[in-house]
């Protein structure tokens, strides 16, 4: 059965524990990204703590970088970063829904980094976040496609299990809510972009006891620790079942854990055709 959500509780610190595998996706994004003018105006989609954003700045020093999202605690995180950059740009945060946010003026680059797949229908937005490019400018983002991946398939079973199914039924996102590269192609290529889309499968060694458990926690897992986090025997009961089919499904190995992690991809830049119509 689904069950009306509540408001998803982050963990800034925990999101950060595996921050290099998360950082490594962005970098990759970010250098698909074509030129930009000087100065240019970007928006980060979904910035979390802040420190997801830096790699921005890195990248175009003279930025003035507006990070959004709607949590509490990861945008109080995020204010440690804010402030004038050593390139002459800027980093600011601002709360906002991504499922609601409209563009307040143009810009040049719109990214946004495994954040998209919390938005239900966030293919439904890409039309209104063309149309705040400035010409040529672009939107880039990636998100996991990894919804079917054991760890999340595991998730779900023990969600729609019947000790836990009145609790936490429903409240688990499904495959569905990453499309296909092929369907962000269409989307984006429908809007006059001109769109560059691909799929890399990450093969992650994660260090560490219950590492793909460690992982979860500050991702996929956060909807269902929100749910159970005003009982603290339910949430203990449930973490050991679903450890336990961890660590039958992700064994350790020599090194660490090999957590295998599809991520989808795309950069799409607005051509001069639409912002001459």
């Amino acid at each position: 059965m689904a069950h009306a959500s509540q408001p998803t509780r982050w963990d800034p610190a925990q999101y950060e524990r595996h921050s290099t595998h998360r950082r490594r996706a962005l970098r990759d994004l970010l250098a698909q990204v074509p030129p930009l003018p000087a100065a240019p105006r970007v928006a980060d989609l979904g910035c979390g703590p802040g420190r997801p954003s830096l790699p921005l700045v890195e990248r175009w020093p003279d930025a003035r970088v507006t990070g959004f999202d709607n949590s509490p605690e990861m945008l109080a995180e995020a204010a440690g970063h804010a402030g004038p950059t050593p390139g002459g740009g800027s980093l600011t945060f601002a709360r906002a829904d991504l499922a609601e946010w409209r563009p307040a003026e143009p810009f040049d680059l719109i990214v946004s980094n495994a954040a998209l797949q919390w938005v239900p229908g966030h293919a439904e937005r890409f039309p209104d976040w063309v149309a705040g490019l400035a010409p040529g400018g672009v939107l880039a983002f990636q998100l996991p496609g990894n919804l079917s991946a054991p760890s999340h398939v595991l998730m779900r079973e023990l969600c729609a299990s019947p000790r836990w199914r009145d609790r936490l039924g429903g409240i688990t996102r499904g495959p569905d809510a990453v499309l296909s590269p092929a369907e962000y192609y269409d989307a984006l290529t429908a809007l006059d972009c001109a769109a560059d889309v691909w799929e890399t499968a990450y093969l992650q060694v994660l260090p560490g006891e219950d590492a793909v458990l460690d992982w979860v926690k500050g991702t996929g897992l956060r909807p269902v620790l929100t749910a159970l986090e005003n009982d603290p025997d339910a949430r203990d009961a449930f973490l050991a079942e679903y450890r336990d089919a961890l660590r039958a499904a992700y064994p350790p190995g020599r090194g660490g854990t090999l957590f295998p992690f599809r991520r989808v991809f795309a950069v799409a830049r607005r051509t001069e055709r639409r912002a001459a119509r």
